[in-house]
């Protein structure tokens, strides 16, 4: 079961995002939701998850994909304290289910409860969905689209490995990474995006997509309509402040057919 009293609100009623609650098995959980102002036409969704140790307040204003699409519906999540792969062992920390059955899979149920609702009370558009995230928030990402990849239009993570690659179906990525990030080695995040390219079906050589400050993005183009982008700059964990407008252009470059 689950509940959100308030998110059955107006099309025009949430300038901001706000705050709703949801239980899910036994867990209450949270979610920061921005719905426009107004909205011809169904809107997109764009689902944001944090980092270990993040908030979903603090994802709301630093990814600020809302301020980027504000035609678009942009939920940041809140995690729950869980084990971390690389810091936090005993999980004192907010974060996400790592692989699927990890922490009975209550981090997919919350997915499942948020999007459930967001079809129930709102209109969207059900061909532009789009998941991204940054570190532990990255991984989720990759997870999700592991286990419900036909939700999606495209997805976005950020500093992220990609140990659930090996259960993705080809879908528009793209991939941001810092050259010099100490904590998830540019190397494995490197050998993840090898992996979604050949998945994709893209093209051996990339060619410029777009820049923004020091992030340059290079596109694999695909045959089959699955393009990879590698978002790279020169610095290391931290999320870059440049990449959501060119997460979000991304986003807008791809639906569902």
């Amino acid at each position: 079961m689950f509940t959100l009293p308030l998110l059955a609100l107006a099309l025009s009623a949430a300038p901001e995002p706000t705050k709703h609650e949801f239980t899910v098995g036994d867990d209450k959980r949270e979610a920061l939701v921005y719905v426009p102002a107004k909205a011809d036409k169904p809107p997109p969704v764009v689902f944001a998850f944090h980092g270990h140790g993040g908030t979903a307040r603090h994802a709301a204003r630093t990814f600020a994909y809302h301020t980027h699409w504000p035609e678009a519906v942009c939920v940041y999540m809140q995690g729950l304290p869980t084990p971390g792969q690389l810091t936090d062992p005993e999980g004192k920390k907010a974060g996400w289910q790592a692989k699927a059955g990890d922490q009975t899979d209550r981090d997919l149920k919350f997915f499942d409860a948020v999007l459930k609702t967001l079809k129930t009370d709102h209109a969207i558009d059900e061909k532009r969905i789009y998941s991204t995230g940054h570190s532990n928030g990255g991984g989720f990402t990759y997870l999700l689209w592991a286990q419900r990849g036909d939700v999606f239009a495209a997805v976005a993570p950020s500093a992220a490995g990609g140990r659930n690659v090996k259960d993705i179906k080809p879908l528009p990525c793209l991939h941001v990474m810092g050259e010099k990030d100490p904590l998830v080695k540019p190397e494995w995040q490197q050998r993840t995006m090898d992996a979604v390219r050949k998945v994709n079906g893209c093209a051996a050589d990339g060619k410029e997509w777009a820049k923004a400050g020091k992030l340059v993005g290079t596109v694999y183009e695909s045959k089959g309509g699955t393009p990879f982008v590698s978002l790279v700059g020169p610095g290391g964990h931290e999320f870059p402040s440049d990449a959501p407008k060119l997460i979000v252009q991304f986003f807008q470059q791809h639906a569902k057919k």
